[in-house]
């Protein structure tokens, strides 16, 4: 929201300076996000031309000689301007002054062999308007010498506050001097709009028709003013416009937006002339379009809002208007438009079709029901006094009036909520000059909320209200209470394991991404979603349509990005939350990561030795288990098992499990039809657990880490090559060796896969390593020989396999 001082000060009365009212709307607030005091306009002078001569070499310049004021000879500047002439009193700028309407910062030239010792200046090289025809031409009584900014009054400094969604009342330039106001900064001096009586009724009828639907227009108001001279807006009106980033328009279009900023009330104007009969607010019907005043052409939906008359929509509501029925320079008849629509439905249709308006900006977050009619009479006054005519009557439907809530305070919650005594007569005048109404005595009063505060639902928004103007910073800090004991835990195991994950991942040189939680409906199916309950009601793009059931495809899409910008070799992961309901039991906690190209552990990119490997299952494998193990999780009991989703390769994939019933993750490469959805391509692997499913450690009486007892006796490996059926899994051959003896047996790695006919078809050979660390003794060739005997009759049993020959 940007204003202007003096704009300020037309509803403020204070002596504060600039520095005083910046500082205030923060304390109470309102943060100032900047000031622009208009310092660059200092170096700018009003000059007088006293010679104009022909170039010698340029048909189409002029050499001037120009007196800047400031003493010294006259100034050479060479002048291509139409209108360059002796005596003409303009703007001058001198070599070493920065032009912000070119960008450039001038300095002593050559044009066609004549040197120029700086430039007049035309209205868009200063930004005051588009016309760049010829230069500024200044009253003959104009200054010689003083600063331009400041006789043009163009030195007014601009303030940029940043508004929170439940500030609607300071969505105008009225409501922040109110807030001013009542935090004892001045007083508010603005009166009630005078009230236009009209003559006769206005031609043009407006009804409501939303049939058995909810409403989507709480009000409408309408007066046509007849015999308008539709031209340019005065000066002091453009530059208000300019201060705020507006372009002026025409006189009618520009009272509108001045209202807009000036008391946060949106209005549109239509051309009579160009409104076919009557006018109806209606929802649109299906396939109707609108060409809208910014050119484009928008489909509408049967859930938008529209006002039409009887031959085609002429706005959508309380967005922008049409094209069709704007007002021009041949306007002379205007129907004045003050209406009241639904916050939700207005931020709903923006969203929908992409437009962000000052009118949107508005009434999606609900402008004030009492100065629906008031702002139509300040247009109205505004449009005789600039552009003439004859008003008629102003024609009021669908407005049932406000009526306040009433919210029961007692005056102890601010002591309560905030720990500051603030007397009780302290409160209740800060409230009473907000606008607030107030009633009974004692110790609770019942307060009546203004019709400008939507956002006050209960006494903390009170207490808020009170502590916002009284001064927050008069809280005095306070050190946290201390503990006659060490504490205990704090953290909860889920908040643990999300911050092991994230180092346990970031360690193995992938980079943490932040992904949106809504995603796109298409890829919400291709990932396990789509559901109608995680449907978003009101979306912020019509791409970000679903709750996400996976991080997978956030991050896809982050490598995808990060691929089309030329970083092909990225690994990145989240540990956020997934949505697979919309009940709690299941929203779960996810740790995900995705490795795209040569983005492998050891490093990404081409190497001298050779090429470089691309990333796979293993990859995402290796990424998966380290943030089990990070997290806590037996990883020398977890089972690997195919069966992963969908979105995975059906080859190159597999499950984590615990016992038979837990899952605790899945990883691999993704499938072709999952990349082409997300339209990514390369290489491309990845993994989710599931952090909640990780069985808790069990408990032990002390944090004291048992003694570690190496053993004394050598290490012994010994190799097995079992014949299995093609169907038994690596891992089940492992731990059925490994189960054989557990005292003995340290650990069985697989070392190589053969499949052939010298095997037998449906058959496969899988030999392992089994190490064996004796612990109490010396182990003899006997032992060795019954330990293998176990190995070999236990992984009989468990998978059907035999020794090869």
């Amino acid at each position: 929201m940007k204003f202007t001082l003096s704009w300020l000060k037309d509803h403020l009365d204070t002596e504060a300076s600039l520095g005083e009212i910046v500082d205030r709307l923060t304390s109470i607030g309102l943060e100032v996000e900047s000031v622009d005091d208009k310092s660059s306009l200092a170096p700018f002078v009003i000059a007088r031309v006293l010679t104009a001569e022909r170039h010698p070499d340029a048909d189409k310049l002029r050499v001037l000689t120009v007196d800047t004021g400031r003493g010294g000879p006259p100034v050479q500047v060479v002048c291509g301007a139409p209108n360059a002439r002796a005596g003409l009193v303009g703007a001058f700028a001198a070599p070493g002054t920065f032009i912000p309407g070119i960008d450039t910062t001038l300095s002593v030239g050559r044009i066609r062999g004549v040197e120029s010792f700086g430039m007049m200046l035309s209205e868009r090289e200063l930004q005051l308007s588009d016309d760049h025809e010829g230069i500024i031409d200044l009253p003959q009584d104009a200054p010689v010498g003083s600063g331009f900014a400041a006789w043009a009054k163009l030195d007014d400094p601009v303030i940029e506050i940043g508004l929170t969604p439940n500030r609607p009342d300071a969505t105008g330039v009225h409501g922040i001097a109110r807030d001013l106001a009542a935090s004892g900064l001045g007083r508010l001096k603005t009166a009630a709009p005078a009230v236009t009586a009209g003559v006769g009724e206005c031609p043009v009828e407006v009804r409501l028709d939303f049939g058995d639907g909810p409403k989507l227009c709480h009000g409408f108001a309408l007066r046509m003013v007849r015999g308008v001279n539709n031209a340019a807006s005065p000066k002091w009106l453009q530059q208000r416009l300019l201060a705020v980033g507006l372009r002026p328009i025409n006189a009618l279009v520009d009272i509108t937006n001045y209202i807009t900023f000036d008391r946060g009330r949106p209005l549109h104007v239509f051309d009579a002339a160009k409104v076919a009969g009557n006018l109806v607010v209606r929802r649109a019907q299906p396939g109707e379009k609108i060409l809208a005043l910014d050119g484009r052409e928008y489909a509408l939906t049967p859930d938008m809002c529209v006002i039409a008359d009887d031959r085609q929509v002429e706005s959508i509501a309380g967005i922008m208007g049409g094209e069709h029925s704007g007002c021009n320079g041949e306007t002379t008849d205007v129907l004045v438009e003050s209406a009241l629509w639904e916050p939700l439905n207005v931020a709903r249709t923006g969203r929908t079709l992409g437009i962000q308006t000052d009118a949107r900006y508005r009434f999606e977050r609900g402008v004030d029901p009492e100065m629906m009619v008031p702002g139509l009479e300040l247009a109205t006054r505004m449009i005789i006094d600039l552009c003439g005519g004859e008003a008629t009557r102003a024609e009021i439907v669908g407005y049932e009036g406000y009526a306040p809530k009433v919210v029961r305070f007692p005056l102890s919650e601010v002591r309560r909520l905030t720990g500051l005594d603030v007397p009780g007569a302290t409160s209740l005048g800060i409230l009473e000059r907000l606008g607030f109404e107030l009633s009974g005595a004692g110790e609770t009063v019942d307060v009546s909320v203004p019709s400008w505060r939507p956002d006050i639902e209960g006494k903390a928004d009170l207490v808020e209200e009170v502590m916002r103007v009284h001064g927050v910073d008069r809280i005095a800090p306070q050190p946290l209470p201390a503990h006659a004991a060490v504490g205990g835990r704090i953290l909860t195991p889920l908040q643990n394991r999300t911050r092991s994950a994230r180092r346990a991942l970031a360690a193995r040189g992938m980079m943490e991404a932040v992904t949106w939680s809504f995603i796109p409906a298409r890829h919400a199916m291709q990932f396990g979603g789509g559901r109608p309950e995680l449907t978003l009601a009101n979306p912020i793009a019509a791409e970000m349509s679903d709750m996400r059931p996976s991080l997978l495809p956030g991050l896809i899409t982050a490598a995808r990005r990060n691929a089309d910008r030329g970083f092909g070799d990225v690994a990145l992961f989240e540990v956020s939350g997934t949505y697979e309901g919309d009940t709690p039991e299941t929203q779960r906690r996810v740790a995900a990561g995705v490795r795209r190209g040569t983005a492998k552990l050891e490093g990404a990119g081409r190497h001298w030795s050779g090429n470089a490997r691309q990333v796979g299952i293993f990859d995402a494998k290796a990424d998966a288990i380290a943030a089990l193990e990070a997290c806590g999780a037996p990883v020398d009991r977890l089972q690997i098992a195919a069966a992963a989703p969908d979105w995975y390769h059906p080859g190159r994939s597999g499950v984590i499990r615990l016992g038979p019933k837990t899952v605790l993750g899945h990883f691999g490469e993704f499938h072709p039809t999952t990349l082409e959805t997300l339209d990514a391509t390369g290489p491309m692997a990845g993994f989710e657990i599931f952090l909640e499913a990780i069985p808790e450690p069990k408990s032990r009486p002390t944090r004291t880490r048992p003694r570690l007892d190496l053993s004394p006796f050598q290490l012994v490996k010994r190799d097995f090559a079992f014949v299995v059926d093609r169907d038994v899994e690596a891992g089940a051959l492992s731990r059925a060796a490994a189960a054989a003896d557990r005292k003995l047996i340290a650990g069985v790695s697989v070392f190589d896969v053969f499949e052939g006919q010298a095997i037998g078809e449906g058959k496969k050979s899988v030999a392992v390593e089994v190490a064996i660390q004796p612990t109490d003794r010396t182990l003899t060739e006997d032992d060795f020989e019954a330990l293998a005997s176990r190995v070999v009759e236990n992984v009989r049993k468990q998978t059907g396999g035999v020794l090869r020959a």
